[in-house]
């Protein structure tokens, strides 16, 4: 495998019985990227990432991961990999700081334990025993366990599930850090301003598939352009505002006037519409142009509720 890529992996298929949970899935992860994998809950992205991890075995496909198979070389695949599984993993009666310690001694150059245990907001709670820790302070510790042995490809899956805002931004600037140190990270998440804020690249997972690819721009720029929006008075003529407009533009009343404008949003879009609205006698109360988000991607894409 090339070194420009951290993972790659071809025709993926994993069953569970008469279940295909992944159906001939192709994934590249560049390497020093950080890659979102997104999809409603059932897709596969979790199969796919566990089966990237080493844990489970592909029934048809082929993973690579650091150039190496996950499963016939776990050995040696295992010292250069992090791994945040969205539960579990850690013994229950474990000590926080004794458990994030431990793991800090199997590995030859780990990253500043006491300063981890800052950054990660786990000093109160060091002394207290895995189990009884909120599920915000089992995310950190996982997410601390991941990465303080300085891997070069980190798997984080729903990193900042469970935490508050503070908590959320600083798993976010380490994330980012990682990725200034060349780490590659893949990871899953429903928070779509998560995706849209730390990936170089996204996946789209659904029906074990991924079904759309590229960087979060790309992805929003290859769906529906931006949207310009205006109110004014209801019921005004469509059709005629359509025939004024360019070519594949859209136009709707979704609501009692408020009109929305689709298509390719620019300066000369902005200025027929208002043209328009000033030879049919419409004062807009309010004009706004309305990007589309990653959000609005993923629900036309999978048709799904982001928690669905």
């Amino acid at each position: 495998m090339s070194d420009e890529w951290a993972v790659r992996v071809r025709g993926l298929v994993k069953r569970y019985g008469s279940k295909t949970a992944v159906d001939g899935l192709d994934l590249d992860v560049a390497t020093g990227s950080v890659t979102a994998v997104l999809g409603p809950n059932g897709a596969g992205k979790t199969t796919t990432v566990e089966t990237c991890e080493g844990y489970r075995r592909p029934d048809a496909g082929t993973v690579r991961v650091l150039g190496l198979d996950p499963v016939a070389d776990a050995a040696r695949l295992r010292p250069r990999i992090g791994v945040m599984l969205q539960s579990g993993g850690v013994y229950s009666g474990a000590r926080a700081e004794e458990m994030l310690r431990h793991m800090a001694r199997l590995h030859a150059h780990p990253l500043d334990v006491d300063d981890l245990i800052e950054r990660l907001g786990l000093g109160g709670c060091g002394r207290t025993s895995y189990r009884r820790l909120s599920g915000g302070q089992q995310q950190r510790l996982a997410l601390a366990m991941a990465v303080v042995g300085r891997p070069e490809l980190v798997f984080l899956d729903e990193p900042t599930a469970g935490l508050d805002p503070q908590a959320r931004r600083s798993t976010w600037e380490l994330v980012r850090e990682l990725r200034a140190d060349g780490v590659t990270t893949v990871l899953t998440t429903h928070f779509m301003d998560e995706a849209e804020e730390l990936s170089d690249a996204v996946a789209i997972v659904d029906a074990g598939r991924v079904i759309a690819r590229g960087t979060a721009e790309e992805l929003c720029r290859g769906g529906a352009e931006n949207t310009l929006r205006f109110t004014g008075r209801p019921g005004l003529d469509i059709g005629s505002l359509l025939k004024a407009l360019p070519d594949g533009s859209t136009a709707a009343e979704p609501t009692p006037g408020v009109y929305r404008v689709g298509g390719r949003v620019d300066p000369q879009l902005l200025a027929t519409v208002t043209s328009w609205c000033a030879q049919h006698g419409v004062m807009p109360d309010r004009i706004s142009v309305e990007r589309h988000t990653l959000e609005d991607v993923f629900l036309e894409l999978t048709g799904k509720e982001l928690r669905g």
